[in-house]
């Protein structure tokens, strides 16, 4: 996850988002287009999971999601009432907002995961341990460049058993290369 992110990303991301879903609330598509055309408003915004967490925040659902459709979090208040969030987000741009949305996004989608930040207020017992995600990614380093080797050397016994010798070099220089990683 990232800790900045540019206007642009999350104009792209926001763009995209609106249009393939629909929001539980239509209130959420204002706030997010209101939000999209204004670059200072942006700077401010962070697309965050665990918002409720956050000290100013909004978490939004889209219909084919199981979360709530709306809420609005600032200091010790929570509301469901969208318009109260908008009247404060343009009260206050200055202040930083986080938004959490809900909706399917597995697997990831590279738009939403070049917006997604950390989340600066997770409590410590939530977070995950910096050693733990290590560990986890030499896994899925490992496990990516097994299945690479594996897809590679199926590939090569096909050029094999269909007799293409120049296919069957690429392929080999290619496998080659992955081992020496």
């Amino acid at each position: 996850m990232k800790t900045s992110v540019t206007n642009l990303e999350k104009k792209t991301f926001v763009r995209w988002f609106l249009k393939r879903y629909d929001m539980k609330r239509r209130e959420c598509v204002w706030i997010l287009n209101y939000i999209v055309g204004h670059d200072d408003l942006l700077e401010r915004i962070h697309f965050v999971e665990e918002a409720h967490f956050c000290p100013r925040a909004m978490v939004m659902s889209t219909t084919d999601s199981s979360g709530i459709p709306f809420r609005f979090y600032k200091g010790n208040i929570m509301t469901a009432d969208a318009e109260k969030s908008f009247h404060d987000l343009r009260l206050h741009p200055d202040e930083d907002m986080y938004i959490q949305l809900n909706f399917p996004k597995l697997p990831p989608t590279p738009s939403y995961l070049a917006v997604l930040e950390d989340n600066p207020h997770i409590p410590k017992y939530l977070q995950s341990n910096v050693e733990d995600r290590e560990v986890a990614e030499q896994l899925l380093e490992a496990s990516m460049q097994e299945f690479h080797e594996e897809l590679l050397m199926k590939q090569i016994d096909t050029a094999l058993d269909t007799g293409d010798k120049e296919q069957f070099l690429i392929l080999s220089q290619k496998l080659q290369e992955i081992q020496r990683k």
